[in-house]
């Protein structure tokens, strides 16, 4: 797990590890540089309980953060943890059980519930083991497609090694960077069940840095296009590594775009709460015209 100013949801997080069963594990969290209390608060765990190794560093990105957790990892598999998030009681067994049982998959996924930032269920992420595996091939103006939620995935070490690991110029897209890679070597198994909770937050859904998200997309086709035509891959490498974090205006817009979608998930099971996000989101862009829509059409739904 890497963090990064996390404290509000953290010791959540770190708890639903630990208190996994049936199965022999350590903890490796990466602060990485986090200014608020995360690292204090990951300090106070580790000194309750032996299996949480704590890792301090300057700010470098999740990525950095994910590379210097996983060097120093020494189980059999290594499992994805983000801060914020969940994962169900009995996933980390049920995932070894089906590594250790299907010795041709190279790691092990399941479905994602996602939750909006007070806990409301807004939607499951669900795909079949063909469908990952379909849209983990490379190809010619197609996007790679991963697992339900890089948080997710539970990974054989010795194919996260012989895959090249994460690699650091890819600041964003980290995670399908190396699923691609590593399904060049076997296949990613599916568990057909929700063993794994994601909150998301309107900034988070808010596009915030997609132009380069497209991009790194894009790069990590060129990339695969290469392995597979047995060239280097360097020059890839080096545009990746230029895409990185971009400060932009109209950050209200976006964090209104994000408030809007998390409304929509809800505006049918939760039309009260629904109610409250389209009302944020027209509070932070007025303009917004569908937000105005639906804003109305959940008042007149919403129980009162």
């Amino acid at each position: 797990m890497g963090v990064y100013n996390g404290a509000e949801t953290l010791a959540q997080s770190v708890r639903s590890i630990l208190d996994q069963d049936n199965c022999d594990l350590e903890l490796i969290v990466v602060d990485d540089g986090s200014t608020d209390d995360s690292g204090r608060i990951l300090d106070a765990l580790s000194a309750q309980d032996t299996r949480l190794r704590v890792m301090h560093q300057d700010n470098a990105g999740l990525t950095k953060a994910l590379m210097r957790g996983c060097a120093v990892a020494a189980g059999e598999f290594i499992a994805r943890q983000d801060c914020g998030d969940v994962s169900a009681p009995g996933r980390l067994a049920t995932q070894v059980k089906c590594l250790r049982s299907r010795k041709d998959a190279v790691a092990v996924t399941c479905h994602t519930q996602f939750l909006g930032p007070r806990g409301e269920p807004l939607y499951v992420s669900m795909l079949s083991e063909d469908q990952l595996n379909i849209g983990l091939v490379v190809q010619e103006g197609r996007t790679c497609r991963g697992p339900s939620h890089h948080g997710s995935v539970m990974m054989r070490r010795s194919a996260y090694e012989a895959a090249g690991g994460y690699r650091p110029e890819f600041y964003f897209a980290q995670d399908i960077d190396l699923w691609a890679r590593m399904a060049e070597l076997g296949r990613f198994a599916v568990l057909d069940e929700v063993l794994y909770q994601a909150r998301l937050e309107p900034q988070s859904l808010s596009g915030m840095q997609s132009n380069e998200q497209r991009a790194l997309a894009e790069l990590i086709t060129r990339a695969g296009l290469a392995r597979r035509a047995g060239q280097s891959e360097a020059s890839v490498l080096g545009l990746a590594s230029t895409i990185r974090p971009v400060a932009r205006s109209g950050r209200a817009k976006r964090i209104a775009a994000g408030n809007y979608f998390i409304g929509c998930c809800l505006r049918r099971s939760d039309p009260g709460a629904a109610v409250e996000y389209f009302r944020q989101a027209v509070n932070q862009d007025p303009w917004h015209w569908k937000a105005r829509a639906r804003w109305v059409q959940a008042r007149l739904a919403a129980p009162w």
